[in-house]
């Protein structure tokens, strides 16, 4: 097996069966935004994790390239908005890049910004306010954003999860549950 430049072993190949058994691992919708100067963006992102408990740390994997990525580093701060399994309107709004100079908020409601300028949905299910703490390039097709939870909220209801199983090609919605 090859050596990265780090040294470690170089993964392997994605065959059908790793992006199957990735595909068991649960993740839900979430709208991460940020805020910078007079820019705003917002984008619907999947891969989100608990890191710790103290201080509450959350992480969410972004694409390289996603115009969302310099307003979080530039500010240090963002937000997570996540969908509830009915919200499919956010999920479109977000699904896409918004163009330069729109402000993708125009519209919907927000919470106030304990941090100040990060923009909440208010109709999310629940948010998490963030102070970057971490951002890593790991060497792959995403980098990783970690930030403490400075502020939170939540309302009753379904968080939309998905699985990426061997019924839905990666990236493609599958139930959270065989019932469902």
């Amino acid at each position: 097996m090859s050596q990265s430049k780090l040294g470690s072993p170089v993964p392997p190949e994605v065959t059908p069966e790793l992006s199957s058994a990735l595909g068991r691992v649960p993740s839900g919708r979430f709208v991460l935004t940020a805020h910078h100067e007079d820019r705003r963006g917002g984008m619907l992102v999947d891969w989100v994790q608990r890191v710790c408990q103290a201080p509450p740390m959350l992480s969410v994997a972004v694409e390289k390239g996603k115009p969302i990525m310099p307003l979080i580093s530039e500010s240090r701060r963002f937000a997570l908005c996540q969908l509830g399994e009915d919200d499919r309107v956010m999920r479109r709004k977000f699904a896409r890049d918004s163009e330069p100079g729109d402000d993708p908020f125009l519209g919907y409601d927000l919470v106030p910004s304990k941090l100040g300028g990060v923009p909440i949905i208010k109709d999310a299910l629940a948010y998490f306010e963030c102070e970057l703490a971490c951002h890593m390039d790991v060497e792959g097709d995403h980098d990783l954003f970690v930030g403490v939870v400075h502020a939170a909220g939540a309302q009753t209801g379904q968080p939309w999860l998905r699985f990426d199983t061997e019924d839905a090609p990666m990236g493609e919605d599958s139930p959270a549950a065989p019932d469902a």
